[in-house]
């Protein structure tokens, strides 16, 4: 029994023969690890030739901005449009909000009530053309009444006239006393200046029936439709909000546009009267376009430490909408 273990004892232990390595495979492993280590070093130290082609695709690449920088304006329509601008660099650049130079609200001469309104927010419309009609039913009445006592005074004008014819020749012949002769002529002269006044009341009231007929002073744009038909309006404001309208419509002319600037007074040095600007409309910021100053306030505001400045738009066009912003460059 014991001689049968030791046999399988004998049989599970291990040649010493095969615990040792194969020293050969080493060295060819360590000799690949040093030529893949010496290739990286290769690669990895910068050479002349490779700063010379990063130093030619540089001077390429600013060649190639270059000709960008200095691509000419295009014209198109009345605008110049740059991509991007050289020359003179701005010596300023602020922010600010187009404005039509001048805003127009029509109201009416007097209380009435709005009979027909043919505009809305948007429309053009040009100068002289109808866009409201108010109620002139009362002043359409008042003429005709006027015209019937204008009738009444001619009449009376002839009556007087006929009783002076009469009456000279018996005062110049001595049959009547001189006192009739002068009633006579003063009741004449009362009538013709009755039918005066009767003749300028009715000019008046076709003053006022024209007034009913509001029409543009201006080629422009509607801007906002303040009333519809059938509201009453005014010339005056009654105070509040629930009160009559004091305006029908407001204009302007889109073709006449500012960019209203409140300039920091630090900055007021560098600004002036005339000076040429480029204006960029925040919308649409490839798009360029002229302008000057035209406006410094006279006056400064206190609390915000700044002074309004207006740059006038040389050549508008459908783009530049009025309280957009935009961006303007005060050039040297």
């Amino acid at each position: 029994m014991n001689t049968s273990n030791e046999n399988q004892i004998q049989q599970l232990k291990i040649d010493k023969n095969n615990l040792r390595r194969r020293r050969g495979g080493f060295w060819p492993i360590l000799f690949a690890i040093l030529v893949i280590i010496l290739i990286a070093v290769y690669f990895a130290i910068p050479r002349k030739s490779d700063l010379t082609r990063v130093n030619r695709k540089s001077v390429s690449d600013r060649a190639q901005a270059i000709d960008v920088a200095k691509k000419e304006s295009v014209s198109i329509g009345n605008t110049n449009i740059t991509n991007i601008t050289t020359g003179n660099e701005p010596v300023l650049t602020v922010s600010g909000y187009i404005v039509a130079r001048e805003r127009i609200e029509l109201s009416p001469r007097f209380l009435g009530i709005v009979k027909w309104i043919g505009v809305k927010k948007g429309d053009a419309v040009t100068n002289g053309q109808v866009i409201v009609i108010l109620d002139d039913t009362e002043y359409v009445k008042k003429l005709k009444e006027a015209e019937a006592r204008l009738e009444s005074a001619r009449i009376a004008l002839q009556k007087a006239q006929i009783e002076y014819d009469r009456i000279k020749p018996l005062v110049d012949a001595g049959v009547e006393m001189k006192k009739y002769e002068d009633d006579a002529l003063l009741e004449l002269m009362a009538a013709r200046s009755s039918i005066n006044e009767i003749e300028q009341q009715i000019e008046l009231l076709k003053t006022y029936i024209d007034w009913t007929v509001i029409r543009s002073p201006i080629n422009g744009i509607v801007l906002e439709k303040l009333v519809d038909a059938n509201e009453l309006v005014t010339p005056q404001s009654f105070g509040g909000s629930r009160g009559p309208s004091t305006a029908v419509v407001a204009l302007a002319d889109l073709n006449d546009l500012q960019i209203e600037i409140d300039l920091n007074e630090t900055d007021l040095a560098k600004v002036y009267l005339n000076q040429k600007c480029k204006v960029y409309p925040e919308a649409y910021p490839e798009r360029v376009y002229d302008g000057i100053v035209a406006e410094i306030a006279p006056e400064a505001n206190r609390q915000k430490g700044t002074l309004q400045v207006k740059v006038q738009v040389l050549r508008p066009d459908r783009y530049l909408i009025p309280e957009l912003s935009a961006k303007v460059d005060f050039q040297n």
